[in-house]
């Protein structure tokens, strides 16, 4: 693996050679990011307490070169430190992604690290969020090859990253999609059916491989979609191998030390989309399904499976007060969740201008429901505890040339205690979301919210009864912009969370400068979640590309 950089570099530079004579020019894209907090050494009112140094900062750098059917590129790395909550295994500076890669029209070769997925990513995905600190990227090689749109192939081997670097555990899959509608040549429907299987292979120790484990874990997916005129039925199964934990109580419910498990998965999703009207429903069954890199690492990066929260992802404050977090099974000396079954229903409809409802101007409407519970047994689909449930409804209407008015209600049930009890949180959200533009260039947009709620609303004691919040945005097109916000729990703590910034974007750079009181809670990114402590500091933020 140490060999892989060095020979992406010798391929570049025979490539460079190569297309010097061939007088063909190349051409580098690259990108930089930076995102640093200076933390207040301690805040009264909320108790939050800041690192040693006082100091966060992540740092990325990454760079491409494309020329003809090849590409290289690399990305760079910085933490001085990492920022409060990332996982801590993200430390100093490092080149930790390399690659080089040939791609024809029907099939392409890479070495070095990449990002890939099979199906949906219940059984396998690396990606890259860095709002998550996450970045599980292959270090290997992977081929594909595509027959005429028919059948599509790709295999893969390699170690995935952990942190500033490659783990010891073995990934090796293949991933096969056979379009039965291409074949047929069908021209109105598409039908497919696909199938993946992973290896996973990490050395155990000699206490599990007495009780019956294996080094090697064997995973397995298949799928089927068919879209016809609008509609469209997507499901998947899989079947995630054989896990094994150690034993909270052992002597209780078994004498045994470890604990086998069979991770599995199930999902559908039914669509249809035409003439303005969009209806989804989505159903979905986990079990045992907390795939990790390292069965001995507690990072929360440390993942190499794809499990969002199938549910609205909000973005205004009191709607990410307690977001959904996936259950993929649990297990303490109190409490066993072997995982969820839920689903949601989402609909979205445009009336259009000139119609008795739209108006002059049309109107947008858009509804959701979701709902989730914990597994009452293994191997079944009956529930248990409610984990989660949300209703919302929203509306979005051009009140005039000027004026953009957005109306927003939801009603969300939580669980805090992962279903080990009946206990729910029942709160009733309104948002006002008005964007008012005097001229091309200036515009201003502002946000009303309000939570009430007759128990906690959220998952810290304190924090009970009602929350407020307002934002104000001041827009100078296309450089500037300048915002203001306040939250405020009125009903326990009676704390105020503020955040002010401004920010300037000239061509492709983007700088942003505020300062804030922020609560404790959780960050999301694509429906993945990971916990933040309460921090009061200020931030700057600096993205550029080429």
């Amino acid at each position: 693996m140490k060999h892989i950089f060095s020979v992406a570099v010798l391929v570049f530079t025979g490539l460079c050679s190569l297309r010097a004579q061939e007088k063909q020019k190349g051409y580098l894209t690259g990108n930089f990011e930076t995102n640093t907090i200076w933390y207040k050494s301690e805040d009264s009112k909320t108790g939050a307490e800041a690192p040693d140094d006082r100091i966060g900062s992540n740092n990325y750098l990454k760079l491409d070169y494309y020329s003809g059917k090849f590409s290289v590129g690399v990305q760079m790395e910085g933490y001085f430190p990492v920022l409060q909550n990332y996982p801590t295994d993200l430390d100093g500076a490092k080149l930790t992604n390399y690659y080089v890669t040939w791609q024809d029209n029907d099939f392409s070769v890479t070495a070095g690290t990449f990002y890939d997925q099979f199906g949906s990513g219940l059984l396998f995905r690396s990606w890259e969020d860095r709002a998550l600190g996450l970045n599980n990227a292959v270090m290997g090689a992977r081929f594909t090859y595509n027959y005429k749109n028919i059948v599509a192939f790709k295999a893969i081997w390699g170690v995935p990253r952990l942190g500033m670097d490659f783990s010891e555990t073995q990934i090796r899959g293949a991933d096969v999609i056979f379009s039965i509608a291409d074949l047929a040549g069908w021209k109105s429907t598409s039908l497919t059916v696909e199938g993946s299987v992973l290896n996973r292979y990490e050395a155990i120790s000699e206490d599990l491989r007495a009780a019956g484990g294996s080094p090697n874990t064997e995973g397995f997916s298949g799928r089927i979609r068919f879209g016809r005129n609008g509609f469209s039925v997507n499901a998947e199964y899989v079947d995630a191998g054989k896990r094994y934990y150690t034993n909270p109580n052992p002597g209780g419910e078994s004498d045994a030390y470890f604990l086998k498990k069979d991770g599995n998965a199930q999902l559908i999703e039914l669509a249809y989309n035409n003439r303005g009207l969009g209806i989804s429903l989505t159903g979905r069954r986990l079990e045992w399904m907390d795939s990790k890199i390292s069965s001995s690492s507690l990072s929360t990066a440390n993942m190499f499976n794809y499990l969002p929260g199938i549910c609205t992802q909000y973005t205004y404050m009191l709607t990410t007060l307690c977001p959904y977090n996936t259950q993929t099974g649990m297990l303490t000396s109190a409490y066993r969740n072997s995982g969820e079954i839920g689903g949601q229903a989402d609909l979205f409809y445009n009336f259009r201008r000139g119609t008795a409802i739209g108006g002059k101007r049309g109107l947008k409407v858009h509804a959701n429901f979701s709902t989730y519970y914990s597994l009452q047994d293994e191997g079944n689909i009956k529930a248990r505890n409610l984990l989660y449930r949300d209703f919302s409804a929203d509306a979005e209407k051009q009140l005039s040339r000027k004026f953009k008015l957005n109306l927003l209600y939801s009603m969300q049930e939580y669980n805090h205690d992962y279903g080990q009890s009946k206990n729910t949180t029942l709160s009733h959200i309104f948002v006002a979301d008005m964007l008012y533009k005097y001229t091309p260039r200036f515009s201003t947009r502002f946000e009303l919210q309000y939570l009430t709620t007759k128990e906690f609303a959220t998952v810290y004691s304190t924090e009970k009864g009602d929350w407020m919040a307002a934002l104000a945005e001041a827009n100078f097109a296309p450089a500037w912009s300048v915002w203001g916000s306040w939250m405020y729990n009125n009903g326990g703590t009676e704390v105020s969370y503020f955040n002010t910034g401004v920010s300037y974007a000239k061509s492709r750079t983007r700088i942003s400068l505020g300062y804030g009181r922020n609560k404790a809670g959780y960050l999301c990114s694509g429906g993945v979640c990971r916990p933040v402590d309460a921090y009061t500091g200020a931030n700057i933020q600096i993205t550029t590309s080429f």
